[in-house]
């Protein structure tokens, strides 16, 4: 007998992407009016890296003083040549942005990974790829407002104070800035606190470009950062991807301000699985729907939701893809399951999955060693979960699934709309008619049929309920940022 007689004993080699291609800083100020500057207090925090905990770089922290400094200097781009300057003129530059974004791929996918805990595969096939894809898209945009359906003179809100969340950095900026740039807004960015080096380095690209001064301007630091620019009178546009909790108190705040707000918030899709599917390409879009990016994803298809008569069949089949993915090291490129983002994310990962078992679900996790350094949750499926189980409400924003199961179509639809959350739903099944079926009753902004985990730059993304308003992507996500005139 060869080694080639036993498939199952075959391992994988060691494949990392090297790191030295990321040219780190070791240090970073805040960008404002086109140049790199420290806080005015001189506050600074750290990045780390969660899969080993070493520091990565040391970050200036905005307080009031910056931001107003930021504020007053999207204010000024905005009343400059840059509301003034043709949609063609503006396509230059986005183009310019994205052919740099292209060439520079590779280090972005790196630094991608090393600050957030993701795989490298992700980041390099998917996360980079799309943020390129977004102002490409956009850049198309930008001489044609006229044409989308806005009036026939649709001129920018003014300044957009954006705040993103740590789980796609890149792309959460790309998505909220492509838009507001194509129409003509300048932009006050503030990245999460545990990822913000992607940024630093898109604010390189921006000055590389020859952006006008002023016209993006990011802002380093955490929730107070976020806060006082949301509550800025100089901020015309509030647009904010993040928890239900945030987005809640940044509706507070601007209530009776006149800003205007679009919100992407939690999720807690249902992923449905009828009988007659092709199990096993359900499996591997339920495997995508939850474990992809660590289950750090506000759409994920966080509840499976499978008929009764093929349960078994399709959580064997489950279990059996699970216990072939690989956790470890996001820089391998055999890698599927990377680091969990913090220690905080991690803590209530496993508040909320002890919660599971208390409430009498069962617990099911791959057998796999999880590394000593660093920020590691195996992939689990909880079985035995009732509608009435917190796994089953609450966004875990984390590896772990929750399975219920169902006799009819109308139960179906019951349970996955039995949710405060409606950002996204997956529909699996062989019949058209009843796909079809399924989307109009499911109440999520977005559905998917028979894949998951699907986005263009083209189709516009966003939820209902308590998972936010207004939509990102497409045609949809110019008009947030566009005052229409009708004369």
């Amino acid at each position: 007998m060869t080694e080639l007689d036993h498939p199952a004993e075959w391992t994988y080699a060691p494949a990392p992407e090297s790191r030295d291609i990321a040219r780190l800083r070791s240090s970073y100020g805040l960008f404002i009016g086109g140049e790199f500057v420290d806080a005015a207090d001189g506050a600074t925090m750290k990045t780390i890296n969660p899969a080993t905990e070493e520091v990565l770089a040391e970050v200036a922290v905005a307080g009031a003083a910056d931001v107003d400094a930021a504020v007053a200097a999207a204010r000024k781009a905005a009343g400059g040549p840059w509301r003034s300057m043709s949609g063609a003129q503006r396509a230059k530059y986005l183009f310019r942005v994205a052919r740099v974004l292209a060439e520079r791929s590779r280090e972005l996918s790196v630094l991608e990974t090393l600050d957030n805990g993701k795989p490298i595969r992700e980041s390099r096939d998917s996360d980079i790829p799309a943020v390129v894809a977004w102002f490409f898209h956009y850049a198309g945009w930008a001489d044609k407002l006229e044409y989308a359906g806005y009036g026939p003179s649709p001129q920018p809100v003014g300044v957009a104070g954006q705040v993103i969340p740590w789980n796609f950095p890149l792309l959460m900026a790309a998505w909220k800035l492509a838009p507001a740039l194509a129409t003509g807004n300048t932009v006050v960015l503030k990245p999460a606190e545990t990822t913000p080096l992607t940024a630093m380095v898109l604010a390189e690209i921006f000055a590389e470009a020859d952006l006008p001064p002023g016209v993006v301007n990011i802002v380093t630091g955490a929730g107070e950062t976020g806060r006082h620019l949301v509550a800025h009178p100089g901020v015309d546009k509030v647009a904010f991807t993040g928890s239900t909790e945030v987005g809640k108190e940044i509706q507070r705040r601007v209530a009776g301000t006149g800003k205007r707000v679009t919100l992407e918030l939690g999720g807690k899709a249902a992923n449905v699985v009828f009988e007659d599917a092709a199990i096993d390409q359900a499996v591997e879009g339920i495997v995508n729907g939850i474990f992809f990016n660590q289950g750090h994803v506000c759409c994920a298809g966080s509840r499976l939701l499978v008929q009764e008569s093929v349960a078994d069949a399709v959580l064997d089949r489950l279990k059996e893809r699970l216990a072939t993915l690989r956790l470890g090291d996001p820089l391998d490129k055999n890698t599927d399951i990377g680091a969990i983002n913090s220690a905080e994310q991690l803590q209530r990962i496993r508040e909320l999955s002890d919660v599971g078992d208390a409430e009498g679900a069962e617990r099911w996790q791959v057998d796999c060693d999880l590394p000593t350094q660093g920020y590691w949750f195996p992939p689990t499926l909880f079985t035995g979960v009732s509608q009435s189980h917190r796994i089953a409400r609450e966004e875990i924003f984390g590896p772990v699934l929750s399975v219920l199961t169902f006799r009819t179509p109308n139960e179906a639809v019951e349970k996955a709309n039995n949710s405060p959350y409606g950002l996204s739903a997956g529909v699996w099944t062989e019949k058209g008619s009843r796909i079809l079926w399924m989307a109009e009753q499911l109440r999520a902004g977005v559905v998917w049929a028979n894949t998951f985990n699907r986005f263009d730059p083209s189709s516009p993304f966003g939820g209902y309920k308590e998972s936010g308003f207004g939509r990102e992507g497409g045609r949809h996500g110019l008009e947030p940022y566009l005052e229409v005139d009708d004369g």
